[in-house]
């Protein structure tokens, strides 16, 4: 049975420096005091994205609980403020043509919205290969990927493919853990030595894109 890739996009098809990292916690931060007036200064509000990241893997999380501010509202504030960083990310050199490569339909699942995806695709060349196959979970109504596994299970009716025949690719290792849990084989995308790949919900684990790329086609005949 032929397979489906489904991407996440956030440092995943393009890595995330630490210094773009630091801008979108500062830009969750300036959402957070700006369009709520909450009574924070920058550095703490800054501070507690890191926060809110380190214990929920959300970095709106703590503000969403603390102050009773839907977690929606805050999801769109922070985006507005994300979209101006996106001239940051660097593009992998050669990506289109590794994607081109593999002989499995493709698809992106990512946490940005729809309109930021479609501008981060764009910048990295890849958003003609995507058109069409491009979801946010804002398509499904909700704003996270690490909640509950319904919403792997409506990407996949929407696509129109079983879980069983999806290879789900993600850094996030709280993200891969639901999508495990629809039927999905998940692989997770690691950079330094934190593989993960001990988790039992793991299937595999590939340092790089190129890493990745490499284990769809000998691991799985992609």
């Amino acid at each position: 049975m032929e397979k489906t890739i489904i991407w996440d996009l956030d440092n995943t098809l393009y890595f995330e420096t630490d210094e773009y990292k630091n801008k979108l916690n500062e830009a969750t931060a300036l959402a957070a005091i700006n369009e709520f007036n909450l009574p924070l200064d920058f550095q703490t509000a800054t501070d507690l994205v890191k926060e809110s990241y380190s214990t929920y893997r959300d970095g709106i999380e703590h503000f969403a609980r603390t102050y009773k501010i839907s977690h929606k509202d805050l999801y769109i504030a922070y985006h507005k403020y994300k979209s101006a960083y996106i001239n940051m990310i660097t593009p992998y050199e050669g990506l289109l043509k590794q994607l081109k490569s593999l002989n499995c339909p493709q698809y992106i699942f990512s946490t940005s919205t729809k309109d930021i995806c479609e501008k981060i695709l764009k910048h990295i060349g890849l958003y003609d290969f995507f058109k069409g196959r491009i979801y946010s979970v804002e398509d499904f109504d909700v704003y996270k990927k690490n909640e509950n596994s319904d919403v792997y299970q409506k990407v996949c009716e929407t696509i129109g493919v079983q879980p069983q025949n999806c290879i789900f690719v993600d850094d996030s290792y709280s993200n891969l853990q639901y999508a495990k849990e629809t039927g999905m084989t998940t692989i997770r995308i690691y950079y330094k030595n934190n593989s993960a790949k001990d988790m039992s919900f793991i299937d595999s684990a590939y340092k790089g894109i190129e890493g990745v790329v490499s284990g769809l086609k000998k691991d799985y005949n992609c």
